[in-house]
């Protein structure tokens, strides 16, 4: 297993400009993401002024945010086409086994910050170098079905980064196309879920990606990366299946 101590270098971070990003939709993307993370700080930076000061209010911001039981990172292809960097969790997890997820997981003391959190649980997960990322902002938190607070974090990553997963936490590595998670409708999935002893088939929207059924709070993060970037509205709902005739 990868020991982030040894190899992440959490001190090299570093906020993508937009300005300098030659593709239309990641530079949009970044735009929006970056307006929204400002939000957070009470003097921020002049709105359409992409230099290092505001590169530094960003990452400030990032710093500063309250600290969520989890975070998460939206790991973006730097690319004409983009992707995104998703996982298939193994099937032996106590929480979330099997399930499509973005590679991140629980806060450690020793983290300080979101950021780090994601970063370091990226590189312990598919081996990405902290180093090798490029910071966007954030998006506002999910709630996971088990309660806990998770903070997605927007980053770029090069399209030709060799990823490995390290197979006690990830089955899988995988990537969904960005083109189509903007304009492909989502399909109603049906899944069993149990609470408090009572069985019910739960109703969901989900994408489906190479093979895999994307939904949860996965979906919900894709959804809201979709509405910040690009204004996509989707109806996110659970729905109790009615079963009578």
């Amino acid at each position: 297993m990868l020991n982030p101590s040894q190899s992440a270098h959490f001190d090299k971070l570093t906020v993508a400009v937009p300005n300098f990003i030659r593709y239309p939709t990641i530079r949009k993307l970044a735009e929006r993401v970056q307006q929204e993370t400002l939000k957070a700080i009470a003097s921020p930076a002049r709105q359409g002024t992409y230099d290092s000061s505001r590169s530094a209010h960003i990452l400030n911001s990032l710093y500063q945010t309250p600290i969520a039981d989890a975070s998460i990172l939206v790991a973006i292809t730097h690319e004409r086409h983009p992707k995104l960097l998703l996982t298939r969790r193994s099937a032996h997890m106590n929480s979330h086994a099997g399930e499509v997820s973005c590679a991140g997981g629980k806060y450690e003391v020793g983290d300080g910050n979101n950021v780090v959190t994601a970063l370091r649980e990226a590189c312990e997960e598919t081996a990405l170098p902290p180093d090798k990322v490029q910071l966007l902002g954030q998006l506002p938190i999910q709630t996971s079905k088990s309660g806990m607070s998770v903070r997605p974090i927007v980053a770029l990553i090069a399209p030709d980064l060799l990823l490995v997963p390290e197979l006690g936490e990830i089955s899988r590595i995988f990537w969904a196309d960005f083109e189509t998670l903007l304009t492909q409708p989502t399909v109603e999935y049906s899944i069993e879920y149990t609470l408090q002893d009572q069985t019910a088939t739960l109703l969901t929207p989900s994408w489906q990606v190479d093979g895999e059924t994307v939904w949860g709070l996965t979906g919900r993060v894709i959804a809201s990366l979709l509405e910040t970037g690009f204004d996509r509205q989707l109806d996110w709902y659970y729905r109790i299946q009615d079963t009578r005739l």
